[in-house]
């Protein structure tokens, strides 16, 4: 079963070698790496080009420099600036994949092991940790089971095909997931040791930093039409998570700040009220037992179509 992997990246050196190296020690490689150098101005070109010449596998592909660092559109849009460049009929599987995780071994040839044996699955990862600058322990960044991680979203094409891709927009990678539930595909993570994998750039500590990122999460919640309420509970659950308070703080802000400026919303209402739905089942019963129900509920929406 083939895969394909496609990367943005702008200026990623201090990550990148340790990101190339694990996916070369990979018990399955990808047939095609596609990594989309987005105007990087460091040694990022170099290190891409030695890595290119030593592995077949490896395409970059350079992108006209924008001039700064973009997350949310900005990266996808980088992303199909590789994607469409491909005929991604000839793969199974297609996965966005960040250029700074430190992935074990066998990451891929796990996830495409569950993915054959359940034909349901539509999207999946691992889990997300991060290495503690005090401690050197490792954190884990809390990422739901319900959802496929956007570092690392490995999709398999028909599905990938049939949601319509990812939307550029901030927050691409929770309306993914709703979609694929929508039309009764199954999204996971599962957080197994051999599917744990260090995030060297922890979730929302990019391009700004943590207030920052964690502020733009709020405002992609605001813009995927989640409510008010479940809004508050999960960032009262943040507080008690690195980076302690201020993570769920500025979580919140953004979110309201988005609101009292009545900032534009998804325009999908249906997928808007799927997802209210789905959010308002998580705070009466719990996220794991609302999602199992709701994916019990969509096996027939998925029969239906691919019978």
């Amino acid at each position: 079963m083939s895969y394909l992997l496609v990367s943005p990246c702008r200026n990623e050196a201090d990550y990148m070698r340790m990101t190339l190296d694990s996916v070369v020690a990979q018990t399955v490689q990808p047939d095609l790496w596609v990594i989309v150098d987005d105007g990087s101005t460091d040694e990022t070109p170099v290190i891409l080009q030695q890595y290119a010449d030593k592995h077949s596998f490896i395409k970059v592909i350079t992108r006209h420099d924008r001039g700064h660092r973009s997350v949310g559109p900005g990266v996808i849009e980088a992303f199909y600036h590789g994607y469409d460049q491909i005929d991604v009929s000839q793969f199974d599987y297609v996965c966005k994949f960040d250029l700074d995780l430190d992935l074990p071994p066998r990451y891929f040839e796990i996830l495409i092991e569950r993915m054959k044996a359940n034909p349901r699955i539509g999207t999946c990862s691992g889990k997300a940790y991060f290495r503690d600058q005090k401690t050197g322990e490792l954190v884990s960044e809390k990422c739901g089971d319900e959802m496929s991680v956007g570092m690392t979203k490995f999709y398999r094409r028909s599905c990938f095909e049939e949601i319509g891709g990812f939307v550029r927009q901030v927050m691409w990678d929770g309306i993914d997931c709703h979609k694929c539930r929508q039309l009764g595909w199954i999204a996971v993570s599962w957080d197994d040791s051999d599917l744990r994998f260090i995030h060297l750039r922890p979730m929302g500590s990019s391009q700004k930093g943590i207030f920052t990122g964690r502020m733009r999460h709020g405002f992609g919640q605001y813009f995927m039409g989640t409510g008010l309420m479940y809004m508050t509970a999960s960032s009262v659950f943040r507080v008690f998570h690195p980076p302690y308070l201020i993570g769920g703080l500025a979580m919140w802000w953004g979110y309201v700040k988005s609101m009292l400026q009545n900032q534009p919303r998804f325009a999908d209402k249906e997928l808007v009220q799927f997802i209210r739905e789905y959010q308002t089942q998580c705070l009466f019963k719990g996220k794991a037992a609302a999602t199992e129900a709701l994916n019990r509920q969509q096996e027939a929406v998925w029969n239906a179509t691919h019978s």
